[in-house]
């Protein structure tokens, strides 16, 4: 199926001209195929839960690295299972946002610009005197909070929101309505987080939702994505030793943070610092003139 230009931009599934009404609404339209997706994604956790419970992964008593493998399989199987079925079986179509290609490029170039955006985040906080350091632990042990925090995050939740959310609404709506609607939804997911404020929520819907969905806009794939998600959270729990959205993590900085809670971030972490909230919103800026001067931004269905 060869997708059509849109306005300048490209959108990587359009409904086949030749398919029923019915069809075109209950299968191929854009709100029916986020049910599906859903749907689908409910049915995978289920089964993939019963079986990490069945072979004791998820118990209380099971080795740390057990429990980090069994919720990333929750975490990140489900939404790629859900995933392929979505584009193979209903869009039949190349999954291009998907391809390993990208993750030499866009994957690194994802890691690089987490790395430095959360360094700068807590390099602010540092220098305000919020953001304290007090040793090391060479001894913590990264690999659960990785698996979990960075690949499970990272994956799961941008196939769910960009792959799936965004990327559908767009086709349907235009990108400042996905932009939108993507965003609200990310935070609304972190909502029930511990440590989460309203705040908190809004911070994340913001500073990463617009993001994110920006960043997805440009590159048309998922993997820049995936490397700025997973960076960002990896550095805040595993090396600085922050939060990671409410979850507690032990880094190689042992560190705490004082001040009031819009610029210290609070139990949440450093994502609810306004810092972070402000940083975020320039590059979401810069690449949203970038997609102006470009002529990529879909619009509405029924303006085209």
């Amino acid at each position: 199926m060869q997708n059509q230009p849109v306005a300048g931009a490209s959108v990587a599934f359009t409904t086949p001209q030749d398919v029923p009404g019915w069809k075109r609404w209950l299968v191929y339209s854009p709100l029916a195929r986020i049910v599906i997706f859903a749907a689908l994604i409910f049915g995978f956790v289920f089964i993939i839960r019963t079986v990490m419970v069945s072979i004791g992964w998820l118990a209380k008593t099971a080795p740390p690295l057990h429990n980090a493998l069994a919720t990333l399989s929750m975490q990140l199987l489900p939404a790629l299972i859900a995933y392929v079925v979505l584009v193979k079986l209903i869009e039949r179509r190349r999954m291009s946002e998907l391809s390993l290609r990208s993750v030499p490029t866009f994957g690194a170039g994802g890691l690089l610009l987490g790395i430095v955006l959360f360094s700068s985040a807590v390099g602010i906080l540092w220098l305000v005197g919020s953001y304290h350091v007090t040793g090391t632990d060479p001894s913590v042990d990264w690999l659960p909070e990785v698996l979990v925090a960075g690949l499970g995050a990272g994956i799961g939740e941008e196939i769910m929101f960009r792959g799936g959310l965004f990327r559908i609404v767009e086709e349907g709506l235009g990108t400042w309505w996905a932009l939108a609607i993507s965003a609200l939804f990310f935070g609304a997911a972190h909502a029930f987080n511990p440590g989460a404020t309203l705040w908190s929520s809004a911070a994340i819907a913001i500073e990463a939702g617009i993001l994110f969905g920006l960043l997805y806009h440009l590159t048309r794939s998922l993997w820049a994505c995936v490397g700025l998600h997973a960076a960002w959270n990896t550095m805040q729990g595993t090396f600085y030793g922050i939060p990671v959205s409410g979850m507690k993590a032990h880094g190689w900085l042992v560190s705490y943070r004082t001040g009031p809670d819009w610029l210290s971030g609070g139990s949440f972490g450093a994502e609810a610092s306004v810092v972070a909230l402000l940083l975020c919103s320039v590059v979401s800026v810069v690449l949203a003139t970038i997609a102006l001067r470009r002529g990529s931004i879909v619009p509405m269905r029924r303006s085209r």
